[in-house]
């Protein structure tokens, strides 16, 4: 049985459900809080690297599909993402009171039972269904296959991920920009909750002095890190990249032997990235993106184009500079306006606080609370708190 240490929710059976967990990033931390709420949850992924994930995540027991048994499936699991939506629906939740899905993708398209409230946490609707769907085509190659069978393959993706949205009782969206997409693609309302930035493990370094510019990312196409690199390399400006992914190798014949790729780096590595560098780079529109407000919890301001959740999370002038175009010349002239300004490290650390772990947690707590009232309530029958 699953208890959360909170009397309405003993006596229930938790799932909590997770796209995959192969590293830790801003939807792992939403789960972490989860797990927080829910210490005796079972945990639900398409494919785990128990390595790759936190102490926190790693002691609940976790279920996995068959698509962690494939070849590659550890590294190159998207490339099953045809088998996605099969994968998540197999899983049996028949016997769960309660289920909570963080999903950018195929989470929340589990089956659940009449009984169960289903409350899904949601990064985006499925990116390469939606918004980015000609990007993901443009970049995968061979670009002639993926021109004759991607098209296809997206829009039963699609089709299944309109449909999927109808199996959960509740949403709450990472941002206003996810809610007005839920509303869009799935015709359903969404509370918005910021996720999560664990100030506690982030802070100033007043010894360090800043000395590249900083881009952290998956290096998927969609983020546009190739701008970024491009500029910089163009500037001949001292850069450091963190992270892997798809594009790494594009990217460095990009930056032409200038420039570091460190790779993924453990939690304090990157604090002493974030501490080292003069501002970070963004050059992607992203659902709501955590990495600038974890920037800002380091002092450091930030430069990203203006679309998306980044709106949400940065004040123009005082922690970021936005360059509304992604182009070459409107990120040279956004660079040239950061090197011109003077940033205030605490005022910047100061604006990272409203989106403190601790106060996420008690909201998320406080919202599954109120569902699963109305959920009993209503006789078990479909219920969303409006907005």
């Amino acid at each position: 049985m699953t208890h959360s240490g909170e009397g309405q929710f003993q006596n229930l059976r938790v799932a909590l459900v997770q796209d995959w967990l192969t590293g830790m990033r801003g939807g792992e931390k939403v789960l972490e809080a989860a797990c927080d709420i829910f210490p005796e949850a079972d945990i639900f992924t398409l494919v785990c690297v128990p390595e790759n994930i936190s102490d926190k995540i790693r002691k609940h027991r976790i279920e996995t599909s068959f698509i962690q048994s494939f070849p590659f499936a550890r590294r190159k699991h998207q490339v099953y993402f045809p088998m996605f939506p099969a994968a998540i629906e197999k899983f049996e939740l028949g016997d769960y009171d309660l289920v909570v899905s963080t999903s950018h993708c195929v989470a929340k398209g589990v089956l659940t039972r009449p009984h169960s409230l289903h409350v899904c946490y949601c990064h985006t609707p499925m990116r390469y269904a939606w918004d980015f769907r000609n990007l993901y085509i443009d970049r995968t190659r061979p670009h002639w296959l993926a021109s004759a069978v991607l098209p296809f393959l997206l829009e039963r993706l699609r089709t299944w991920d309109e449909a999927s949205a109808h199996r959960v009782d509740c949403f709450v969206a990472n941002s206003h920009n996810v809610r007005r997409r839920i509303a869009k693609y799935y015709r359903r309302q969404a509370q918005v909750l910021h996720p999560p930035a664990d100030l506690s493990r982030f802070r100033i370094d007043p010894e360090r002095k800043p000395e590249y510019y900083l881009l952290v990312s998956a290096m998927v196409p969609y983020k546009r890190d190739d701008l970024a690199v491009k500029v910089l390399a163009e500037r001949g400006a001292p850069f450091v990249v963190v992270g892997n992914g798809p594009e790494r190798s594009r990217l460095e014949k990009i930056a032409r032997g200038k420039g570091e790729f460190r790779g993924r780096l453990d939690a304090g590595e990157l604090v002493r990235a974030f501490q080292g560098a003069r501002a970070l780079l963004y050059p992607g529109e992203e659902d709501f993106g955590i990495t600038p407000v974890e920037a800002n919890a380091c002092g450091r301001p930030v430069i990203a184009y203006g679309a998306g959740g980044v709106l949400e999370s940065q004040a123009e002038g005082e922690t970021v500079v936005f360059f509304r175009e992604q182009t070459e010349q409107a990120l040279h002239a956004a660079f040239d306006e950061f090197e011109k300004g003077e940033w205030d490290t605490r005022k910047i650390r100061k604006h990272a606080k409203v989106f403190d772990l601790p106060q996420f947690r008690t909201r998320l707590e406080s919202h599954v609370r109120e569902s699963w009232t109305d959920f009993q309530s209503s006789g078990r029958e479909r219920t969303c708190l409006e907005p």
